[in-house]
């Protein structure tokens, strides 16, 4: 792929282009033969592109988004963000970023920052994820694990669910997270926001239990809280403690590194209460080359033995 074959192809996907945040060009996948380095979205009223790389055509790939910010008129700024420089700083590089930008997903809205450090406050690749919990949430008492700003709780509560229980060690993404429910217009009441370090606080986990939905959405690797290699492990082995008889779990994972065996196995050996059931299907607008290096989404459900 060529510069030319980018910007055409940015040009066919801007048609169809909407207030949803739409993922323009994914790089990352390996698909494409090159660019491996670019992510373009539209967001909200914002194009957004992120260099993961440093790479000799940057200047030329920042001047062709200019062009196309400029032609097309459907975006009222232009960021830049250079995720390979420390603290991964966003750049204006054309308009004016609007007072509030939110990503939005089958109407439902989440605010995010464009100059917070590397994440902007929402993975769009988990979509697929979130529609899964919409679709079994009502009644449901949930337990939302590693919820960052608790995207999932806003969709499982608008579809009704019971309770939702939020935890994540980090306070400012939870305060973040309580907002998006205000900004959905979503009682909070039946709501909780646990700033808690997973691992040690089972204790607090367990007595809003037993919870009928469990999502566990982990980072890969966070240095000093938490390694996927070694850490899910201890949390599968706990499900037993506060789960439901029929409880479903989303068990998700991205990181390429690790295939869906991966989490396979380590429900058979510390779970085996839990019978696999299937693998969600990622975003055709994220192609990846090898889809075991791709977000990885498996549902596991309880089977109780008479």
């Amino acid at each position: 792929m060529r510069l030319d074959d980018l910007r055409q192809l940015l040009i066919t996907a801007s048609h169809t282009v909407t207030e949803e945040y739409t993922r323009l060009f994914h790089g990352r996948g390996n698909t494409y033969g090159a660019y491996r380095f670019l992510t373009i979205d539209s967001v909200d009223k914002v194009l957004f592109a992120v260099l993961f790389d440093a790479d000799n055509e940057e200047e030329a790939i920042i001047a062709m988004l200019r062009d196309l910010y400029t032609a097309k008129g459907k975006w009222e700024a232009l960021i830049i963000q250079q995720r390979y420089l420390p603290s991964a700083p966003s750049t204006l590089i054309a308009g004016v970023l609007p007072q509030e930008t939110f990503a939005i997903e089958n109407t439902l809205k989440y605010r995010i920052n464009f100059q917070s450090a590397q994440n902007i406050g929402f993975f769009p690749d988990m979509k697929i994820g979130r529609e899964f919990i919409r679709e079994h949430a009502k009644g449901k008492n949930i337990l939302n694990l590693f919820s960052y700003t608790c995207s999932f709780s806003v969709v499982a509560m608008a579809a009704g669910a019971n309770a939702v229980v939020n935890v994540d060690m980090n306070k400012n993404v939870l305060t973040i997270g309580r907002d998006n429910h205000r900004l959905n217009g979503l009682d909070t009441k039946q709501v909780e926001f646990m700033p808690y370090n997973i691992l040690k606080s089972w204790s607090r986990i367990r007595k809003s239990g037993p919870y009928d939905l469990i999502i566990i959405d982990p980072p890969s690797f966070q240095k000093g809280s938490f390694a996927a290699t070694s850490d899910y492990e201890k949390i599968i082995r706990r499900l037993h403690e506060f789960t439901a008889e029929e409880c479903i779990v989303l068990s998700a994972l991205n990181a390429p590194e690790l295939e869906s065996e991966f989490i396979k196995t380590l429900f058979r050996e510390n779970a085996p209460e839990f019978r696999y059931i299937e693998r969600l299907r990622n975003l055709e607008s994220f192609p990846e080359i090898e889809e075991e290096r791709s977000l990885k989404n498996l549902v596991f459900k309880k089977v109780t033995t008479t």
